[in-house]
């Protein structure tokens, strides 16, 4: 499990970090649904998705900073749930990014709960 979990993290480290830096070099003009997020925020999204994939990867280096990859997980869960109820509200029919959005929720949430719950048999 430990081995998926490390997969998953990289994976999804490397997923917000180009995410980052298409919010660095786009507007979120570019999705309709998120139209009404003011542009500060939009930054301001960037870099946290820049500290959450530095925070999923720094456990690997050193074990003390264990925790802060099932916190990074869920901030970036937040994040997805936050553009899904943006994309709801703003009546788009369309359900592609809500799906997408959801799937990565969806994969941080297990992230989170494997490092916060599941207990490994080898204590490490």
């Amino acid at each position: 499990m430990n081995i998926l979990l490390w997969v998953l993290q990289v994976l999804l480290a490397l997923h917000t970090v180009t995410g980052a830096v298409w919010k660095f070099s786009n507007s979120e003009q570019m999705i309709p649904s998120l139209d009404a997020m003011p542009h500060a925020v939009w930054l301001a999204l960037s870099v946290i998705e820049l500290l959450c994939s530095v925070a999923l990867i720094l456990p690997a280096f050193n074990k003390r900073l264990a925790k802060l990859a099932p916190i990074a997980a869920g901030c970036i869960a937040a994040e997805m749930l936050l553009f899904v109820a943006l994309h709801v509200c703003s009546g788009d029919p369309s359900h592609g990014p809500m799906i997408y959005w959801l799937v990565v929720a969806a994969i941080c949430t297990f992230i989170a709960y494997g490092r916060l719950v599941l207990k490994r048999p080898n204590g490490s």
